[in-house]
């Protein structure tokens, strides 16, 4: 006897909680959306990076900030500064994370005008601060805090 074979067209999509299940047929083919202009942020980058560190460190995968300085060839002082935008309050890290791309010239907001920011232990305080900031670097009329 010989054996039997199927073959049927399978993806891999989205369940429930966001669990990967396989489902029939090819997988939908998502359209290109335009390619947005201008570049991200380099303070919304390091933000996403400190982010990700400390996930890194919490999973165990990488076993203090001393060991990513090593890996990334950069300063322990420089992995803490970056490290410490993770003290910024939630919403603050959420607007970083989405300030609008940078067309032209410098970026309005940069990683040394956060650290007296994130240096305050009060999250009321670095909101008042933050908004002040954002003033002075013409970015309320993009941003709603």
């Amino acid at each position: 006897m010989k054996g039997l074979t199927i073959q049927r067209q399978v993806h891999f999509g989205r369940g429930r909680n966001c669990r990967k299940v396989i489902k029939e047929g090819p997988p939908p083919q998502a359209e290109p959306g335009p390619t947005p202009t201008g570049r991200v942020p380099r303070i919304s980058r390091l933000m996403a990076l400190a982010i990700r560190f400390d996930r890194l460190i919490k999973a165990g995968e990488i076993a203090d900030q001393a060991e990513i300085a090593r890996l990334g060839h950069v300063s322990r002082a420089r992995v803490t500064q970056i490290m410490n935008l993770l003290c910024l309050a939630p919403d603050i890290q959420e607007a970083i994370l989405h300030l609008p791309r940078t067309h032209h010239g410098r970026d309005p907001v940069r990683e040394i005008m956060l650290r007296p920011i994130a240096a305050v232990l009060d999250w009321r305080k670095q909101r008042r601060m933050w908004a002040q900031l954002l003033c002075e670097s013409r970015l309320e009329r993009t941003l709603a805090v």
